[in-house]
């Protein structure tokens, strides 16, 4: 990755491949938060490219933790907002608390499902397994060695 430059005011500056390339995204996905109004990158070469500072790298490390999270780009953008209407930063603390407890409820509610999915799927396993050991007769030697594992793998997954 190229190193970044400083211009005449010494302030670190970016180009948009550098920031892709440092959060492993596109410059497609930068220009998208620019779209969605989450980065205002200056204009501030001859050419108009655009040149990224400190401050947008930290909004792209918060937009980038946020989506990790979960945050839909709406609830990002408010976080950034209310970090730049209050200087105490309480506001945005709380709301990103009160988000984040909402998600993680979400979250909770989703494991329980997958758990129920998961619980069914092994109930639906040893019924199927249940069919073939019915079958009298059409059993072969790999018949017996399959209904042999699938058992031991319905034990073993039966119990964690």
């Amino acid at each position: 990755m190229a190193e970044p430059r400083e211009n005449e005011e010494s302030v670190q500056t970016f180009t948009i491949s550098e920031l892709a390339a440092a959060f492993g995204i596109t410059t497609r996905t930068i220009r998208y938060y620019e779209e969605c109004g989450l980065l205002a990158p200056q204009r501030k070469t001859p050419t108009g490219q655009r040149s990224y500072d400190e401050s947008d790298r930290a909004r792209l490390k918060l937009i980038m933790r946020g989506k990790r999270f979960g945050y839909s780009l709406s609830e990002i953008g408010e976080v950034i907002k209310l970090y730049e209407i209050d200087p105490t930063q309480q506001k945005q603390i709380i709301y990103t608390l009160q988000v984040g407890f909402s998600h993680i409820h979400e979250i909770d509610e989703r494991i329980e499902e997958l758990r129920e999915l998961r619980e069914e799927m092994l109930e639906f396993a040893s019924s199927f397994l249940e069919i073939l050991e019915a079958r009298e007769g059409e059993e072969t030697d790999e018949m017996r060695d399959f209904i042999s594992g699938a058992k031991e793998i319905i034990e073993r997954l039966g119990k964690v």
